[in-house]
């Protein structure tokens, strides 16, 4: 391995793949962020660290199965005149539980807000099976976009691992921010939606390019920015009062 070290193509996919797996590691934040909320505020922690490391993982099992992964790409049957994958059902599956699950939590959001109704818990098991899900459908993503990018298991084994870790260092703020802000949360949401919809769309046949559903989401992120920089402005002005206007002028004086 140390004979590859001074390569600047193994640097250069290196560094491309963990930037790589950053970006696609934010599907895993967001969602984890929206179901450990359920849980009671000890335990959300922890959810949120065991599911990352689940998703580490299985990202490493399934890279040391690169050649059992390239199988899942292969044609399996054919319906409707259109082969049809492993990969391509995985990716049905998962787009059709992120719809499911983003579309439950919009209307438990709403329905709870207009009714009064106070967020039902949810056990540590049942969070943590739909973290394992999601966590293998995007560890299949993943693995496969690796495998396209890099041609040495420890390349992509070391971008995975510190995608990963990077990931639980900002878990816990950003699940703090999305739980705390009502419009991000709803917004996150909106999110698991265009991924719920690339992912079927992918497994069709239709394949979106990344590059134009994360940029979409970069200009979301950055309007809400702004709505949050204008609402912070109003609170600020709520409280210390505007600024005190001066008073009209009077008549002029008579000239001596």
């Amino acid at each position: 391995m140390l004979d590859f070290l001074a390569d600047p193509q193994i640097w250069a996919s290196f560094l491309t793949l963990a930037v790589l797996e950053i970006i696609l590691g934010i599907d895993n934040i967001i969602f984890i962020a929206i179901a450990t909320e359920k849980l009671p505020e000890a335990q959300r922690a922890k959810a949120r660290r065991t599911g990352l490391i689940l998703a580490l993982l299985l990202r490493l099992v399934f890279l040391a199965m690169i050649s059992w992964i390239i199988g899942l790409t292969a044609p399996a049957f054919s319906l409707f005149g259109r082969e049809v994958s492993w990969r391509d059902l995985i990716l049905l599956g998962g787009g059709l539980f992120l719809l499911y699950k983003a579309t439950v939590e919009i209307h438990a959001a709403i329905e709870e807000k207009e009714e009064g109704h106070a967020i039902k818990a949810a056990s540590f098991a049942a969070i943590i099976g739909q973290i394992i899900i999601l966590d293998l459908v995007f560890s299949l993503d993943s693995v496969i976009t690796a495998v396209g990018m890099a041609n040495q298991l420890w390349v992509m084994a070391t971008a995975v691992i510190i995608a990963v870790l990077i990931m639980l260092l900002a878990a816990g703020p950003v699940s703090g921010f999305v739980n705390r802000h009502p419009t991000v949360k709803m917004l996150a949401l909106s999110f698991l939606l265009l991924i719920g919809m690339t992912l079927l769309a992918d497994g069709v046949g239709f394949h979106l390019p990344k590059g134009y559903i994360y940029a979409a989401i970069a200009f979301s992120i950055l309007v809400e920015f702004l709505n949050q920089l204008a609402a912070r402005r109003r609170r600020l002005l709520a409280v210390t009062g505007r600024p005190r206007q001066l008073p009209p002028p009077g008549p002029p004086k008579p000239l001596a």
